[in-house]
């Protein structure tokens, strides 16, 4: 199988993959190969750092635009040959970091690609679409990955972990924005009109302006100024206060917690996220954690261990290493009622 991951994170990938007993097998920028069956899709939808896995690729290799195109339609129309297509199907194109001009080859290549699949599959080569998949899960279409100029990895079936490529908000506070839009898809769900949320060190407001413009009133908990989209929102109540300090009034309960906070994880985890889940303060939580100078697996140890609040207290967790994330993991999940 062949794990996708952010460049300049394989290093991570890879060490994770150990960690479930798989090691890689050759890696590049962004990406790692591993051997297939060694992992199911229920432990493919756990890991932190892939964004997408392809199940079973085949390598094409070529030196010509036409000749790598034809391999890679040719592989398709053989494996759709008594596939039934009702409606629009995944035809998703990525290409490893680092060299120029890459992403130009993959293009015509996958143009060739499309101009065959017209000739001997019109129907179906309209229902194809490009956009990634929403969510978390298998996919079944035409998932292309380019290493280099002249290698190819090509799979029918793909994993995704729900990490994706974010549009901007130019009312946003700030680019931490896109992170919380992102994890919204990791998660399942996003806040709703007239729930709550508690977004717990906010300045400058980039998440507290995403819930507000859903129509979720927004407690903003943070002794900085808001800006953008959040300052003066009428969804949104600024409380000039200490993060660490503030508590729910009694018998209060939030619909969401958030925390971005730029303090070491442990400090984070034992002061802050660990009371909030623990005492049932809110239902739903997102939250990033900077791993900065620690070790990222030896955390993701200890937020997946038995004894962690989110495996005493929590149900649907999922931690991720998202497309928006920098030096950081996201967690998300439910608190056990």
């Amino acid at each position: 199988m062949l794990l996708r991951c952010q460049n300049g994170f394989e290093k991570w990938l890879s060490a994770e993959l150990s960690a479930f007993g798989c090691p890689a097998v050759e890696t590049g920028a962004g990406w790692a190969k591993a051997p297939d069956g060694k992992l199911d899709v229920t432990a493919l939808e756990q890991l932190c750092f892939p964004h997408v896995t392809l199940l079973e690729p085949i390598e094409v290799t070529g030196d010509s635009v036409n000749g790598m195109a034809e391999k890679i339609a040719g592989f398709f129309l053989e494996t759709a040959r008594t596939e039934r297509f009702e409606g629009a199907w995944p035809l998703i194109v990525e290409t490893a970091g680092g060299q120029d001009g890459l992403g130009r080859r993959a293009d015509s290549v996958t143009s060739a690609v499309g101009e065959v699949l017209k000739k001997r599959m019109s129907r179906v080569a309209k229902l194809a679409s490009t956009e990634q998949p929403w969510g978390i899960g298998e996919q079944r279409g035409l998932f292309i990955f380019f290493a280099d100029f002249r290698r190819a990895f090509v799979a029918r079936k793909a994993v995704f972990g729900g990490q994706r490529r974010m549009a901007d908000d130019p009312l946003a506070p700030s680019r931490s924005y896109l992170k919380l839009e992102e994890a919204y898809g990791v998660l399942g769900r996003e806040p709703a009109p007239n729930e709550t949320v508690a977004d717990l060190g906010a300045a400058p407001g980039g998440w507290s302006y995403s819930a507000a413009k859903r129509g979720a009133r927004v407690v903003a908990i943070d002794n900085g100024p808001l800006k953008g989209g959040a300052l003066n929102n009428p969804l949104i109540e600024h409380r000039r206060d200490d993060a660490f300090r503030f508590t729910p009034a009694a018998g209060e309960v939030f619909d969401w917690m958030f925390c971005d906070l730029v303090e070491e994880p442990h400090h984070v985890m034992r002061n802050l996220i660990e009371p909030w889940i623990a005492r049932h303060w809110c239902r739903r939580f997102v939250v990033i954690l900077k791993f900065g100078r620690v070790d990222p697996l030896a955390l993701l140890r200890e937020l997946r261990a038995p004894q962690s609040v989110f495996a005493q207290h929590a149900s649907g967790v999922r931690i991720r290493h998202l497309f928006h994330d920098r030096e950081e993991l996201t967690i998300v999940g439910e608190v056990t009622p």
